[in-house]
Parts: structure tokens; C-alpha cells; sequence
């Protein structure tokens, strides 16, 4: 069987990027530091400073991407001064300038997300995951993300209205319409754009961890097996692993030496490990039997 590559940078993913050729990956996923968070860690970036931050590193996204792939950019507006900033609005409008098409919104809903409040607001308990695209046909692979039908299938399929039974136009004007009746006999239905996942993460010394359902969710509905993945901002690995035991090559940019190391840790092929360490690149190599 073909071999499934992983690779891992330490660096700055916008000085790595020299290292692909253009049109490389399937699926760019990522995560990057949001605005003025983990100072602690990376140093934070200003809100007002974040798009001219962030512009050039999209811009090679941009190259190494194929035509067909998609970008998903995980990512969350800030409060600053009692108001939520503008500084996702302003990025998605420059890097629609920049080439890029922006083609949906996913929302995470963190369904165990802790209570809380502030006087003037609740605990966030979402985050935005924004799907881009370099042209309008891209490659989607719906039917790999398809869920049970559930207790629908049982109360609302067996009784049914004559308009159920026709296309019944939405009545708000979208043009939108639902032929109920076609939903009879399937098991599997298409999940909706908000996905919800909990937040639980076996990595607890990093800072900020996908919950490995995330980039699996993603993986599935844009890539096949052997597809090129890239996490530039790939944190302890969390997206490289889920590439790995989904049978995807990928490349994940790692910038924090700490980070690196835990990297080293996480991927664990499941059968022949083939590790070789230069300067700055470590390669694993997982080989079937």
C-alpha cells in the first residue's frame, strides 16, 4: 500500500512556506493565535495589527493550496473596550481582495463549554470556521460527513402532510424548497453548518488544543485517503495526527520549540515508524505491513 507521510517545521510558517512548491495541498486547517491571546505563549498580536499580521502568511496559503482545495480558518472576534472587534470582518475583506473566495461559515458550538458571565455579557461558547476557496468548484465529499436520521425519521416522516408530500417553497423568499416526502426511506441525513463538539483534549500542557473531532470533521468532508493536509499553526500536532490515522499526508508549521517537542510525542503510528531528524524538519514515515 502507499505510504502516508507526516512532516513537521519549527519555525515561523511564513518563512517555511519557501519550502512548498505551489499547488501542493488538498486542505489548508489551522488555528492561529486570535488577537492579543496566549501572550503568554506567542507573544499576542494587536487587533488593530492583525489583518497586515496575518495577509502575508494567507497570501502563500493562497499558492500552495490547489485550485480545487479549501482553506478552513478557525479563528474568534475579541472584546476590546466593551465591544467586540472588527478585526475578523476586516480580514475576511482582505483576503477577499487577496484572491480568496469566502464560501461558508461553519460554527463550532462548544457544547461543554464552562458557565460563566461578565456584567455586560455571557461566556462565549462558539467559535467561527471560516471555509475558503480559490475557485468556486472545489472538491467536497459530502457524503463522508452524513449523520443517522434520528428520532425525526421516526415522528415526523410518519406523519405526513400533503405538502410534505410536493415541493413546498420556502415562504421567507429564499427560493429554497423541501420535498419531505424524498426523506421515506434513508437511514443518513446531511448535517446542518454548526457542529457540535465538545472541547476535551488529552494535550493538556498546550494552550489552546482542536478537539481532534474538529479536523477530523473537515478532513473528511474535503479530503480522500493520500490528499495532502496542512496545519500552519499546528500547535502540538492535533491536525496532523487525525491526517495520519485518516490515511492523509500532511505537513503541520510549528513556531514554539516547547510545542515542537510535544509534537515528537503525539504522532504514534500505529505499525513501522521511520524517524529522521535534520535541523529543522522532523519526518515520520508510517509504512504498512
Amino acid at each position: 500500500m502507499k505510504e502516508i507521510k507526516t512532516a513537521f517545521y519549527l519555525g515561523d510558517c511564513l518563512e517555511v512556506f519557501a519550502n512548498f512548491e505551489a499547488d501542493k495541498f488538498d486542505l489548508i486547517i489551522t488555528s492561529p493565535p486570535y488577537a492579543d491571546s496566549r501572550s503568554k505563549t506567542y507573544g499576542g498580536i494587536k487587533p488593530d495589527e492583525y489583518v497586515d499580521w496575518f495577509l502575508p502568511r494567507s497570501k502563500e496559503m493562497l499558492r500552495v493550496l490547489k485550485p480545487n482545495g479549501t482553506f478552513i480558518l478557525n479563528i474568534k472576534e475579541k472584546v476590546v473596550a466593551s465591544e467586540r472587534h472588527t478585526y475578523v470582518i476586516e480580514l475576511i475583506l482582505e483576503m477577499r481582495k487577496q484572491g480568496w473566495l469566502w464560501t461558508e461559515e461553519f460554527i463550532w458550538h462548544k457544547k461543554n463549554c464552562y458557565p460563566g458571565k461578565w456584567p455586560n455579557r455571557f461566556r462565549d461558547a462558539w467559535e467561527r470556521c471560516l471555509q475558503f476557496n480559490i475557485n468556486k468548484k472545489f472538491k467536497m465529499y459530502q457524503e463522508a460527513v452524513m449523520i443517522p436520521m434520528g428520532n425525526w425519521a421516526e415522528k415526523r416522516l410518519k406523519k405526513l402532510s400533503e405538502t410534505d408530500k410536493i415541493r413546498d417553497t420556502s415562504r421567507v423568499g429564499s427560493g429554497f424548497g423541501k420535498n419531505v416526502s424524498n426523506w421515506l426511506d434513508r437511514k443518513m441525513a446531511y448535517p446542518t453548518n454548526v457542529l457540535h463538539l465538545a472541547t476535551e483534549t488529552g494535550n493538556r500542557k498546550h494552550s489552546a488544543v482542536f478537539p481532534k473531532a474538529l479536523p477530523e470533521w473537515f478532513i473528511k468532508l474535503f479530503t480522500k485517503e493520500h490528499d495532502w493536509v496542512l496545519d500552519p499553526f499546528a500547535g502540538s500536532g492535533t491536525t496532523c495526527q487525525v491526517a495520519q490515522n485518516l490515511a492523509r499526508n500532511s505537513i503541520g508549521i510549528e513556531m514554539l520549540p516547547e510545542n515542537y517537542e510535544l509534537t515528537k510525542k503525539n504522532i504514534k503510528p500505529t505499525q513501522y515508524l521511520l524517524f529522521e531528524e535534520t535541523q529543522h524538519e522532523t519526518h515520520y514515515v508510517t509504512r504498512n505491513n
